[in-house]
């Protein structure tokens, strides 16, 4: 069965955005790396929150913009919303619950990793007991302010096994299981 993994690229202080969503902090850390091409190999399926999905692109003004991985990775993609995106093009489908969208990324990616991406998507599957690995790629910035990689006001401690330590071309890759969660 399928794992989910939440996987982001943030700063030293532990912001993967910064304020208001902004991602061109992004954009000069980006680039070959042979952990993250390991990684998009192994996407089977995206489940991504509505903030990610429409949020500011590092890749803006590119060939990539608006591709999941700057166009390294196509497949199928779950977006977590209440709000009516319209036609969110090919490979999307719009979910309005976790456990659907979970349930739903699982199958579709078989074997493979479901992605979460989103500060608030993975939140909600730690609370839920569903996420299974976290990979965060540490880029050497202080951004100061925006987007934490999780906020959980009053949640309980969680547990993480480490998996891997990675010194990459653009950042410190950091991979843990996740051991002891709420739900599980």
């Amino acid at each position: 069965m399928a794992r989910l993994l939440y996987s982001a690229t943030m700063s030293l202080d532990g912001f993967i955005a910064g304020r208001g969503g902004d991602m061109s902090w992004l954009t000069e850390h980006l680039g070959p790396d042979p952990l993250v091409d390991e990684l998009i190999a192994d996407i089977g399926a995206l489940l991504v929150g509505a903030g990610t999905f429409r949020g500011d692109d590092p890749h803006r003004g590119t060939e990539a913009e608006g591709k999941a991985f700057g166009g390294g990775w196509q497949g199928p993609q779950f977006v977590l919303t209440h709000a009516d995106l319209g036609d969110p093009g090919p490979d999307v489908t719009v979910v309005h619950d976790l456990a659907e969208g979970i349930r739903e990324a699982r199958s579709a990616a078989g074997e493979r990793y479901v992605n979460v991406l989103g500060a608030d998507v993975a939140r909600q599957c730690l609370r839920a007991g569903e996420l299974d690995e976290v990979l965060m790629l540490v880029a050497p910035v202080l951004l100061g302010d925006g987007v934490r990689m999780f906020t959980d006001q009053g949640g309980p401690p969680v547990r993480l096994e480490p998996l891997r330590v990675d010194q990459g071309p653009r950042s410190t890759a950091l991979w843990f299981r996740v051991a002891r969660c709420p739900g599980r």
